[in-house]
C-alpha cells in the first residue's frame, strides 16, 4: 500500500530537545483529527541495538510495545496522542541497521560485494521506511539527533532518496528549529534557523514546511524574512511557541495552521478536524477542581523522562478526577539512612505513594521502608514492577515472619521470595534462559495475560477479570510464598493464566494498596486514562479530603 501513502519527515536543527517527538505527535492527532489513518515511527542515530541496556537517567525511559519492542520514549508520545499502539517495526536504530547489513554480509547475502553507506545502509534505513505498512493515509517518520550530526547522515541521504523516488505527492519534509530570545536586544534572531537549514539543505533536502521553536510570537515581517532566506513559502513557516500543557500542543499547532499546511502539500481539502476531545482536555488540565500530592520513590529521579509515561499517566489520572497531580520526586536511597524517622517527613504532606519500576539493589531498602510507611500509615499505594517485588519482600519481612526475605537479584539468599525467572512460554515454544545471557535477551518483554480473582480490588478497578498489560522484568515474585504471604494479609489477586506467575497484589486491610508487576503506565493516555492510575489518584483525593 505504499504508493498510497504520504510520507512526513521530521527532522531538527540548531539544538536537541526541542520536541520534535511531540510535534510529530501532535501532527498525527491532527491528521487523525480530519479522518486520516496514520502511523508514526522513530529514526535514532546512536549505535546502540535498541535502548533496552541504556542507562535512563542519560536516555531517559524504555518505552515498551506490544509486541515487545525496547523503543525510543518518543513512541510513548505517539501512542498517547494517537491511540495507535506502536510496534517493533516503528522503531530503528544505526545499531540494528549495521547488525542487519553485517549480518547479511557474513551469510553472503551482498554475493561477495563491497559493502558501503550508499547504497547498502541506506538502503536497510529506505526498506524500514516501507516496511510493515497497511492502508495508512500517513507514515509520519521522525529523523533523531539534530541536522549536522555525523550520525545521522545515513539517515538523512535515506529519506533524501524516498523523496526524489516518490516525489512531492507523496513525501513532505518538516524541519524543527529554534527562534532564540535575545532578551539584551529584545528580539527573536532567525539566522540559527537559516544555518539550520542550510546545513539540511547541504545534504540535499530542501524544507517545505518549518517549526520554529520559540518563547516569543513572531512578526509577520520575520516569518516573511525566514521564509525567503530558507526557500520556504511564509505561510509555511509555523511558530510553536511554549505552552503550559503538553495537551494543548494539538490545538496551539492547529491554530498556527501545521496541519492545513501537510494537506495543501499534498493537494487534500479535508474536512475541518474535530478538535473537541483535545478542547476538553485542555480544559480540564487548566481548570481542576483541586489538587492532590503523589510521592514517586525511585531510583532515577534526577532525570524525570526516566519516569516520563509514569508521569504523564498520572496526569491522566488527574484528567478523569478533575484534580490537578503534583508530584514530589524523591530519591529512594535518603530513607536508606540510620535515622529513618527523621527522613520520613518528606512523605508527611503526600496524599499517594507510588515506587516505580528499576533495576538492581540500590535503594531497594529505601523503598522498602517507603512502602511500610504506605501500609501502616494507611497512604494509598501503587507498587509498578520493581514497586510491587519490594512490596512482597515488605510484607514477607515484617508480617509472615521471613526476616530473610530477598531477591535473587541482589545476590543469592536464604529466602528467595523473589527469583530470575528462566523459564516462560513463548507461543508455543518453552524458552530457557539464565542470567548468564545477553541482559537485552532476558527479560519478559511484552503484552502478557492476567486473571484477576473474583471480588478483588483490581477486578472492581478494571471492570473486568481479564487484561493484557505489557511487561518489562527479569525476576518474578515466587509463587511458592503465597500462602504464607496471603496468611500475612497481601492477596494475589492477579495471576497468569497458567496461576504460575504472580501479576497483582493487594491489601484487603487498606484503603487503596495495589502492586503490580507490569506496567500499566504505557497503555494509558489523556482521553483514555489508565483504570489503575484513576483508581490511584481518586484514593488519593480521598486521602487529601481526609488530613
Amino acid at each position: 500500500m505504499v504508493d498510497l501513502t504520504r510520507f512526513v519527515f521530521i527532522t531538527g536543527g540548531v539544538v536537541s530537545s526541542l520536541g520534535k517527538g511531540l510535534g510529530s505527535a501532535a501532527l498525527g492527532a491532527l491528521l487523525q483529527a480530519r479522518g486520516y489513518k496514520v502511523r508514526l515511527r522513530k529514526l535514532d542515530p546512536y549505535l546502540n541495538v535498541d535502548p533496552g541496556t541504556m542507562s535512563p537517567t542519560q536516555h531517559g525511559e524504555v518505552f515498551v510495545t506490544d509486541d515487545g519492542a525496547e523503543t525510543d520514549l518518543d513512541l510513548g508520545h505517539y501512542e498517547r496522542f494517537t491511540g495507535v499502539h506502536t510496534r517493533q517495526t516503528d522503531n530503528v536504530t544505526t545499531g540494528r541497521i549495521y547488525s542487519d547489513v553485517l549480518a547479511k554480509e557474513r551469510r553472503g547475502d551482498y554475493l561477495g560485494a563491497t559493502i558501503q553507506v550508499i547504497p547498502h545502509v541506506t538502503d536497510a534505513i529506505k526498506k524500514f521506511v516501507f516496511n510493515d505498512l497497511d492502508d495508512e493515509d500517513f507514515v509520519l517518520c521522525e529523523i533523531g539527533g539534530t541536522v549536522g550530526d555525523i550520525e545521522s547522515l545515513p539517515f538523512l541521504e535515506a529519506i533524501r532518496q524516498i523523496g526524489n523516488e516518490i516525489g512531492k505527492r507523496q513525501a513532505c519534509f518538516i524541519h524543527v528549529t529554534l527562534l532564540p530570545y535575545i532578551a539584551a536586544a529584545g528580539e527573536l534572531k532567525t539566522k540559527p534557523t537559516q544555518h539550520s537549514v542550510k546545513e539540511l539543505q547541504s545534504v540535499g533536502i530542501q524544507p517545505d514546511i518549518l517549526l520554529c521553536r520559540t518563547e516569543h510570537s513572531l512578526p509577520a515581517e520575520q516569518r516573511a524574512k525566514i521564509g525567503l532566506f530558507c526557500n520556504v513559502q511564509p505561510d509555511a513557516v509555523i511558530l510553536a511557541e511554549d505552552v503550559s500543557n503538553i495537551y494543548e500542543v494539538p490545538l496551539a499547532y492547529h491554530k498556527q495552521g501545521l496541519d492545513g499546511q501537510v494537506c495543501a502539500h499534498f493537494g487534500l481539502s479535508s474536512k475541518k478536524p474535530d478538535l473537541s476531545c483535545w478542547r476538553d482536555i485542555a480544559h480540564n488540565v487548566a481548570h481542576p477542581e483541586g489538587e492532590v500530592t503523589i510521592a514517586i520513590v525511585g531510583k532515577y529521579t534526577s532525570l524525570q523522562d526516566s519516569y516520563k509515561s509514569l508521569g504523564e499517566a498520572l496526569s491522566h489520572g488527574g484528567i478523569a478526577n478533575k484534580v490537578k497531580v503534583n508530584i514530589e520526586w524523591l530519591d529512594s536511597e535518603i530513607f536508606e539512612q540510620e535515622d529513618i524517622q527523621s527522613c520520613l517527613h518528606h512523605l508527611k504532606n503526600v496524599s499517594g505513594i507510588l515506587v516505580p519500576g528499576g533495576f538492581g539493589k540500590r535503594g531497594s531498602e529505601g523503598k522498602i521502608e517507603v512502602i511500610r510507611f504506605a501500609r501502616e500509615q494507611n497512604v494509598p499505594y501503587l507498587g509498578i514492577c520493581f514497586g510491587m517485588q519490594m512490596a512482597v519482600l515488605e510484607t514477607a519481612r515484617g508480617l509472615a515472619g521471613i526476616p530473610q526475605a530477598s531477591s535473587t537479584e541482589f545476590g543469592p539468599c536464604e529466602e528467595p521470595v523473589v527469583g530470575l525467572m528462566t523459564e516462560w512460554s513463548a507461543g508455543n515454544q518453552v524458552q530457557t534462559r539464565s542470567d548468564a545471557d545477553d541482559l537485552g535477551g532476558t527479560m519478559r518483554l511484552g503484552t502478557y495475560p492476567c486473571q484477576m480473582a473474583k471480588g478483588s480490588l483490581a477486578s472492581e478497578i478494571y471492570g473486568e477479570e481479564f487484561v493484557e498489560e505489557r511487561h518489562r522484568h527479569r525476576y518474578e515474585v515466587n509463587i511458592a510464598y503465597q500462602d504464607r504471604l496471603e496468611n500475612a494479609g497481601l492477596r494475589m489477586s492477579g495471576l497468569s493464566p497458567d496461576g504460575l506467575l504472580p501479576e497483582i497484589v493487594e491489601r484487603p486491610d487498606h484503603p487503596w494498596f495495589v502492586a503490580v508487576q507490569f506496567h500499566p503506565e504505557l497503555k494509558s493516555k489523556p482521553f483514555e486514562p489508565h483504570p489503575l492510575f484513576v483508581g490511584f489518584v481518586s484514593a488519593a483525593r480521598e486521602k487529601s479530603r481526609l488530613v
